[in-house]
C-alpha cells in the first residue's frame, strides 16, 4: 500500500521510443546480488559474484574494433575458517602520491578487517575533519542491526573501525537490519542522510556536520522491506529544463521501493520531510524491485527514474508537471524486458566517448547498452542549430544597440 498523502491515478504508458542499443552482455561463472555491481576509476566496472570472484570491465580496442573486455581480479572477498566462509571487509589502498588508479597495483595491498556479522551495502561518503579538509570514510549495514563506521587511520595507513555515533548520530539507534543507505552533502555544512530497513521502516534526517547535530528526522513504515532509499535534485545543474515554472519539484527529494509495493517519491524532503509523496503507477506490477536510479536519460536538464525488477523489466518514469493546477506525476514512458532478474544499474561513460553507458547487472551477467545513436544525432544537430539561432539573435540585438547608439551620438554632438 502507498503511504499517506500519496497518489496513485493511473495513467497511460507514453509511447517514447526506448532510446538504448545493447552493445554487449557478459556471461558470469556465478550470479550475483544487489550490491554487486560498483564503478571502479572513470571508466571501468567492478561486478562481485557469489562464489567469491571479482571481475573487472572496461573497453578495449580489439582487432580496430573497440570491445567490453571483462577480466578477473586478485580480490579475494572471503576466506575460508574451518567449515565455513568467514566474512571480511577487504579495503585495496594505493599510496602512492599522485599515482593514476591501476587495480593491479592496488590489488596487491589489501587490509583485512575480520566481520562478526554478515555484511549487506558498502557505502561511503565524505567528512569534514578538524582542519576543514575532507575524509572519506566506509559505512557498512550488517544483520546485527548495526551501520558500522570505518575511518583511517593516517599515520598507520590503515583503517579502523570507530563508533558511529561520532560522525553519523541519526544512525545510532535503527529499528532493524539496513538494507540500502544513501546520503547528500548540503551547504552550510548539512547533510541528508536516508536509510531503508529490513522491517520496511525509511528514516530521513538533516544534520548539522559540525558537532554533530541531528537537526529533524523523520520516519514512516512500510509493509515490506526497503530495497532502495535515493536523494535527488529532479533538475540537472547548468542545464536547461522543460519543467513549467512553478511546476517543478524544488529542493531535494526521495526515492524508496520495496519489494512489495509501490515505489514511492517523497517531495522536497528538506521543507516537507516525509509528509508530501506520490507513488509510481504500475511499479510493482513486476515483482520486487530491486535496484534505482535517478539520471537525466534524454538530456533535457530533467532527470528520470530507472527502477530494475526481479520480474525482468527496467522501467523509467518521467516527471509530468500538471495541465491545470494540482501537482505533477512521474508516468511511465517506456519499459524493457531482460532475460533474468535485474539487480543493480548503474551509468557511465565506459567508452570515453563523452556519452555515458547503462551498465545493467541481471542474475545472469552484465548487459551493456548505449544510446541510440539516430536519436542522439538528432538531438546534437538540433542543439547546435537552436544555438547558432541564438548567436545570431545576439549578434542581431548588438549590431542595433550600436547603432542605435550612434545615431545618439550624432543627434547629441549636432
Amino acid at each position: 500500500m502507498c503511504p499517506p498523502h500519496s497518489t496513485t491515478t493511473p495513467h497511460r504508458m507514453s509511447r517514447e521510443p526506448y532510446p538504448f542499443v545493447e552493445d554487449s552482455f557478459s556471461r558470469f561463472p556465478s550470479q550475483s546480488n544487489m550490491y554487486g555491481l560498483c564503478q571502479a576509476g572513470e571508466q571501468e566496472l567492478l561486478a562481485a559474484t557469489l562464489k567469491g570472484k571479482v571481475v573487472c570491465f572496461r573497453y578495449q580496442e580489439l582487432q580496430q574494433k573497440v570491445a567490453l573486455w571483462p577480466k578477473r581480479c586478485s580480490l579475494p572477498t572471503s576466506q575460508d575458517s574451518g567449515d565455513k566462509a568467514t566474512p571480511f571487509l577487504n579495503i585495496y589502498c594505493d599510496y602512492e602520491p599522485g599515482s593514476e588508479f591501476n587495480l593491479e597495483s592496488i590489488a596487491q595491498s589489501c587490509l583485512n578487517l575480520e566481520l562478526q556479522f554478515t555484511p549487506f551495502q558498502l557505502y561511503h561518503t565524505e567528512v569534514q575533519c578538524d582542519d576543514g579538509a575532507k575524509e572519506t570514510v566506509f559505512l557498512l549495514s550488517g544483520h546485527d542491526q548495526k551501520i558500522h563506521l570505518y575511518k583511517e587511520n593516517a599515520s598507520l595507513h590503515q583503517f579502523e573501525e570507530q563508533p558511529v555515533e561520532r560522525l553519523f548520530p541519526e544512525l545510532e539507534q535503527l529499528p532493524s537490519n539496513v538494507l540500502w543507505l544513501d546520503m547528500l552533502s548540503l551547504d552550510q555544512g548539512r547533510r541528508l542522510s536516508a536509510f531503508g530497513c529490513q522491517s520496511g521502516c525509511v528514516g530521513l534526517a538533516l544534520v548539522n556536520q559540525t558537532g554533530p547535530e541531528i537537526l529533524q528526522s523523520w520516519r514512516v513504515q512500510f509493509d515490506s522491506p526497503i530495497s532502495t532509499v535515493l536523494l535527488f535534485p529532479l533538475s540537472c545543474k547548468n542545464a536547461p529544463s522543460k519543467i513549467t515554472p512553478g511546476e517543478e519539484m524544488c529542493g531535494y527529494n526521495l526515492l524508496v521501493t520495496s519489494t512489495i509495493e509501490m515505489a514511492v517519491i517523497y517531495r522536497d524532503v528538506q521543507e516537507h520531510g516525509l509528509a508530501h509523496s506520490m507513488c509510481l503507477a504500475e511499479s510493482d506490477q513486476w515483482d520486487a524491485v530491486l535496484s534505482a536510479l535517478v539520471i537525466d536519460l534524454d538530456f533535457d536538464g530533467q532527470k528520470e527514474v530507472l527502477l530494475g525488477t526481479y520480474g525482468q523489466e527496467l522501467l523509467c518514469y518521467k516527471y509530468q508537471a500538471a495541465v491545470s493546477g494540482g501537482d505533477g506525476q512521474f508516468q511511465l514512458q517506456w519499459r524493457r524486458s531482460f532475460k533474468s532478474p535485474l539487480l543493480s544499474i548503474i551509468y557511465l561513460d565506459l567508452t570515453g566517448d563523452g556519452m555515458k553507458e547503462l551498465a545493467v547487472l541481471t542474475l545472469k551477467g552484465l548487459h551493456v547498452l548505449q544510446h541510440s545513436l539516430t536519436c542522439t544525432a538528432a538531438l546534437v544537430l538540433e542543439r547546435l542549430s537552436q544555438r547558432v539561432s541564438d548567436q545570431t539573435k545576439a549578434e542581431v540585438a548588438e549590431e542595433e544597440e550600436d547603432t542605435a547608439e550612434e545615431a545618439a551620438l550624432q543627434t547629441s554632438s549636432n
